[in-house]
């Protein structure tokens, strides 16, 4: 499934959002702003999805950015910087964030 699935508190179905970089998703971020980080392990990205769930604003990183098989990512605003987990090879990125 390629798609991300956004519920309110009650379950109900807010919406549904899918896009060509949403190959896999896997780990998820709800940033202090609600907006959603999510890591797609197969396109190999780290995408940003508005707080409706229906948007994709950008695409954090890429393969280009050392971006293997990403499945965990965390971000913290405190010291602006996204952490990015990677299946299969015992490592973390560490990005700034711009």
């Amino acid at each position: 499934m390629h798609k991300l699935l956004t519920l309110a508190t009650d379950g109900s179905l807010i919406s549904t959002f899918t896009d060509p970089e949403l190959q896999e998703p896997y780990g998820v971020h709800i940033t202090p702003a609600g907006q959603l980080i999510v890591c797609a392990v197969s396109s190999q990205t780290v995408i940003q999805v508005n707080r409706d769930g229906n948007k994709k604003p950008a695409t954090i990183a890429s393969k280009k950015d050392g971006v293997i098989k990403p499945v965990s990512v965390c971000c913290n605003k405190s010291i602006q910087q996204i952490i990015v987990g990677l299946k299969d090879y015992n490592k973390i990125i560490v990005m700034e964030l711009q």
